[in-house]
């Protein structure tokens, strides 16, 4: 089927948008590749110190001449989805020798776990800490002794972080390597439900320990299906990790097999030559459409309305919320896991997984199958099914979905929309999660409860004050307040609300979490608070609309007496906690819809700066490294059509006496 017509329109949108800035990261890239730092141009000293721990690796790194892939992990045991990483070096350093190539560590990052510092003041670190891992995975791989990259990464800012930074190293291949979830545990509807009655006084905090503890209860990720998740999926979509590889558990033997695979890959691509796939070329416009789409197929997190402009923007593409809401209106929702839905993340995988989802989408025409990828033979191999027979790794074609009631297809989806939307007018513009929210409730008016710390809110609700219908308004809570922490603790709190039969909703410049659910919520709402955005305005009693059918976020005051309305003072920045420490990166932070970075918009005024002496460099963004097209490589058809897809048959996973695929 050819491409739907609303991804083909939105997508030329960003690519002509964008023709400046990806003219002049690709420049630059290229730049990096013919003149910046590697292992050849290192001085005798510099390999010196490189290689006097490298064990029986130093020889062969001494000899020069091969691959050597350099890890960038967020590795901590305190994080469960990272606690897999931790002999993850190890192993991928006797994969690396089973196909004559060596591995280092070049760098750790920090893992932050939202879940621990959910309603704590260290959430308020918690979007700064992904700029943090940007910044350390270029500091890892600034040592220039890499010819590849291998990011170990899977939770909420995790990820976003370690492309952005990989990103400024383009001309390196680089590939994702995930762990999995963990196997499902207390179904997270229970767990909601008991939070609830702990919110209301009716369970002591005994039971809630229990359920938290029963839910979250083993190494891997969180089963609902939240940022963490939403992650790995946008990953595969991208074409930056194996086929079939985002929800398979830890320590499983196909998990094991598909981290041998990935190294084995990773040095195919990161070998001069006509495989040689750097990270730049595949990161392109038509990826990050391939994102969005899969984000709202799946109604996944609305942090990523913040990451997904953030990481194309390392890749110097611009995409808005508009965007976003396009292709949400033409994107139909083909899965339903908590919080949209009451299955998790491995039910989902039981369904048919990514390649069942992956095979829908593209027979509705909605994925870019022309797309650069990791995998050797192109996109088609991410509408196949992985599967061990022994010791082999194989993939085959992509089968219907096994339970309908949590993964459909474009014929008979669960909305005809996709899971966000963009809501927008006298107070700015934010994001609604339209996917977890029931069709009656899209559109709540009601009074405003203006607040500007959660813990008022709480305080609030634990008064009686709430027991009304009310749209619940906490402000200063944005990039360029406070970093822009989640709320997910007003999540209970407001559902109770609902389920007495109030009309509530939340409008706020700050985050929720990708596990918030039911309460319509308008989030990330620009400009903030701090920036002296209309929300800053707002006033107790006002009368506001959101509106999520119509796209509207609206005051119901009398126009005259708005504009004669004197912003609120903002508090004090906050301090404790280290906070303090990230004073320049929240004083600086740009919109939520531009990613909410300060580094970024430092990052584009240097490119800015060194426009003109780039725009002499003439690389064309059509073109790899070795002067061939993109759509000339093996695996990158060019065309786009569904074809590729059809008649798939079983094929082996590259390895030690396998054949190659994937």
């Amino acid at each position: 089927m050819s491409l739907h017509p609303v991804v083909a329109s939105v997508t030329e949108r960003i690519i002509e948008r964008s023709a400046v800035s990806r003219r002049r990261y690709l420049a630059l890239m290229e730049r990096n590749r013919q003149k910046g730092i590697s292992r050849p141009r290192l001085a005798c000293g510099n390999l010196a110190h490189a290689l006097a721990a490298s064990g029986e690796d130093k020889a062969r790194l001494m000899r020069g001449g091969g691959v050597n892939l350099g890890v960038i992990t967020s590795y901590n045991d305190m994080l469960s989805a990272h606690q897999p990483y931790a002999r993850y070096p190890d192993q991928m350093r006797v994969f690396a020798r089973e196909v004559g190539a060596t591995v280092q560590v070049a760098g750790g990052v920090p893992a932050m776990c939202d879940g621990v510092t959910q309603g704590q003041e260290g959430m308020e670190l918690s979007l700064l800490s992904r700029d943090n891992i940007a910044m350390g995975t270029a500091i890892g791989l600034s040592h220039g002794m890499f010819e590849g990259v291998a990011l170990l990464g899977i939770c909420d800012k995790i990820v976003p972080g370690l492309l952005m930074g990989a990103l400024r190293f383009g001309h390196l291949p680089a590939l994702l390597i995930p762990a999995g979830p963990m196997t499902s545990g207390l179904p997270n509807k229970e767990k909601q439900r008991v939070r609830q009655l702990y919110a209301e006084g009716k369970v002591d905090s005994g039971a809630l320990m229990e359920a938290e503890a029963a839910s979250y209860h083993s190494a891997g990720t969180c089963t609902f299906y939240g940022t963490a998740n939403t992650n790995q999926m946008m990953v595969e979509l991208m074409g930056l990790m194996l086929p079939d590889s985002a929800f398979w558990n830890p320590n499983s033997r196909i998990r094991q097999a598909l981290n041998r695979k990935a190294v084995h890959r990773l040095v195919e691509i990161s070998r001069p030559g006509e495989d040689h796939r750097p990270l730049a070329h595949l990161v392109d416009e038509k990826a990050i459409v391939n994102a969005a789409v899969g984000l709202l197929a799946t109604g996944g997190s609305t942090n990523h309305a913040i990451h997904l402009p953030a990481i194309a923007r390392a890749a110097g593409i611009c995409i808005d919320w508009s965007d976003l809401d396009r292709l949400s209106a033409a994107i139909p929702l083909l899965t339903r896991a908590y919080p949209n839905g009451s299955a998790d993340v491995n039910a989902m995988q039981e369904a048919g997984g990514l390649p069942t989802l992956i095979a829908a989408l593209c027979e509705g025409g909605m994925l870019h199958q022309d797309i650069l990828t990791v995998s050797k033979n192109g996109f088609a191999d991410y509408a196949c099914r992985a599967r061990l027979e022994g010791e082999a790794l194989l993939y085959s074609a992509a089968r219907p979905s096994a339970d309908r009631g949590v993964l459909r297809d474009v014929k008979d989806p669960f909305r005809k929309d996709g899971g966000m939307r963009l809501v927008q007018g006298s107070l700015g513009r934010g994001i609604y999660k339209t996917s977890a929210v029931d069709e009656d409730r899209q559109t709540i008016e009601a009074p405003a409860a203006v607040f500007h710390t959660q813990e008022d809110v709480i305080a609030a609700f634990k008064a009686g004050k709430l027991n009304r219908d009310v749209i619940v308004v906490v402000r200063f809570q944005g990039p360029d307040a406070n970093g822009m922490p989640e709320l997910h603790r007003l999540t209970p709190a407001l559902a109770v609300l609902q389920d007495k039969g109030y009309r509530v909703a939340l409008l706020t410049d700050g985050r929720m979490s990708g596990a918030s659910g039911k309460v319509p919520a308008a989030i990330h709402i620009c400009p903030e608070a701090q920036s002296g955005g209309p929300i800053a305005r707002i006033e107790d009693g006002d009368m506001l609309r959101i509106c999520a059918r119509r796209g509207e976020i609206e005051v119901l005051v009398d126009p005259a007496i708005w504009e004669r309305r004197i912003v609120a003072q903002p508090p004090l920045p906050g301090a404790g906690t280290g906070r303090e420490l990230f004073t320049l990166m929240r004083s600086r932070s740009d919109s939520a819809e531009k990613g909410g970075s300060a580094m970024l918009a430092a990052l584009e005024d240097v490119m800015d700066s060194h426009g003109p002496e780039l725009d002499k460099e003439n690389t064309d963004a059509r073109y790899n490294n070795a002067g061939r097209r993109d759509d000339e490589m093996s695996g990158h058809s060019g065309s786009g059509d569904t074809r590729a897809l059809a008649g798939a048959t079983d094929r082996a996973g590259a390895g030690s006496g396998w054949t190659d695929h994937a």
